[in-house]
């Protein structure tokens, strides 16, 4: 099965080797039939701690890293496959 990658902007990099990432989708409603916003925060593994808050980069999945880990930061292009 294949790894999820997922597009996010990086609000945290305060931890070392760690970077929140809020990665936002949108959806129609399914009775109001409105576009609704829905966000939510990832801990990503970033081992250079090469990224800053505000950067729009790309997370996958992959085995768990620690208690909260279970994404690592792929780049700020998609990758190419």
């Amino acid at each position: 099965m294949p790894k999820r990658i997922l597009q996010g902007l990086v609000v945290s990099d305060k931890q070392d080797k760690t970077v929140v990432v809020k990665v936002e989708r949108r959806f129609t409603h399914p009775l109001l039939k409105k576009t609704v916003r829905r966000s939510k925060r990832y801990q990503a593994h970033d081992a250079g701690n090469s990224f800053k808050i505000g950067d729009q980069i790309y997370i996958q999945e992959t085995a768990p890293i620690s208690k909260s880990k279970r994404w690592v930061v792929v780049g700020k292009e998609l990758p190419s496959a």
